[in-house]
């Protein structure tokens, strides 16, 4: 039990804090049918990335971009891209450790970049994390509209990390390992589900039609279902506590630099999930809300789960590099931190 309340502080921490203020202001949290959507459209996402995560889709394409020059360069980029398609947590889960299997030095400053990269490509899409679907849901945003807000952001962080992978790669020269055993049969499925879920994803359909995916996975491949129910718990937690502090507390009209700055440092704290949870009823400065959050994915290893998955991996695959990663990671990402900040100043919405 101990370890669970550990490893599931964040929900632990929500629900808590749920229960109380619902016992002190004598209310009940009113949840409306588009937290409903929000949670099903995110689970369905969970369950499509799971199952391309097992079925080896993207591990066997990080494999083959290993191989010849400039893995670095590769697998960094490849790190970036598919973290808008698949997340950040599956391109991390699925690159990463075949970077870890390379034979060179340094592996651990591959990972911070892959980390790093993971963090800015996700934030460039709708599906790319959990706090982007769920600001795309709540606000309503148009796809051109979300994008173009965030872009520069992105844009910005691609040609800097491809420039210090390029080093990694002249000071690194790495071979590569065993090559990695190639997608199965049921990638195909899960990459048709995936194309067929998008319009769900970007409202073209309806929201309750992602509950087919669900259903269509648990007729081939019931594993696939086995997501982090504990981050749709916290989801419900936050949506329920959010509706509770709204009614105690008249939503004060930020400016959006204070939106921004509040994002950003509120995730270093709990995450920028809960960030964009927690602020998304006080303001409808959504660009700003999404910048904050982008940024403060940078940062503390807590800022963002990516950043937690990358440091798990490398401490189980390379126990003896995990304390050179945290001390690589820690100063690359304050420095990406303190330059989106900078960034947001110059380019930002508002």
């Amino acid at each position: 039990m101990r370890a669970w309340l550990k490893r599931e502080a964040l929900l632990g921490t929500a629900a808590l804090g749920l229960v109380l203020s619902s016992l002190l202001l004598g209310r009940l949290p009113r949840y409306d049918a588009s937290d409903a959507e929000v949670l099903l459209v995110l689970y369905a996402l969970l369950v499509l990335a799971k199952g391309l995560e097992r079925h080896g889709a993207v591990r066997a394409l990080a494999s083959r971009l290993e191989r010849g020059r400039w893995p670095g360069l590769r697998l960094v980029g490849l790190t970036f891209f598919l973290s808008m398609f698949v997340t950040n947590d599956v391109a991390l889960l699925a690159v990463l450790p075949v970077s870890l299997r390379l034979h060179g030095a340094a592996l651990e400053a591959l990972a911070v970049l892959e980390v790093l990269a993971a963090n800015a490509g996700s934030a460039l899409s709708p599906v790319g994390n959990p706090q982007n679907l769920f600001l795309y849901w709540f606000y309503g945003v148009p796809l051109d509209r979300f994008v173009g807000a965030i872009a520069p952001f992105s844009l910005f962080f691609l040609p800097l990390l491809l420039a210090l992978a390029w080093l990694w790669d002249r000071q690194n020269p790495v071979r590569p390992a065993a090559a990695a055993a190639g997608p199965d049969r049921g990638a195909a499925a899960y990459l048709v589900l995936f194309v067929l879920f998008v319009p769900v994803v970007l409202r073209w359909v309806p929201a309750w039609l992602a509950v087919f995916v669900p259903l269509a996975v648990a007729l081939f491949d019931r594993a696939a279902l086995r997501v982090d129910y504990a981050l749709l718990a916290t989801f419900a937690a936050f949506f329920g506590l959010t509706d509770n502090l709204r009614a105690a507390l008249a939503p004060l009209p930020l400016h959006p630099h204070h939106v921004f700055l509040s994002a950003a440092l509120l995730s270093q704290l709990i995450s920028n999930v809960p960030a964009a949870l927690l602020l998304a009823d006080f303001t409808r400065d959504w660009p700003a809300l999404l910048w904050g959050v982008s940024v403060g994915g940078f940062g503390t290893l807590l800022a963002s789960l990516a950043n937690l998955i990358g440091y798990r991996l490398v401490r189980q695959a390379l126990p003896e590099c995990a304390p050179a990663f945290l001390q690589r990671y820690h100063l690359l990402g304050f420095a990406f931190l303190l330059l989106g900040m900078g960034l947001y100043r110059i380019v930002g919405p508002g």
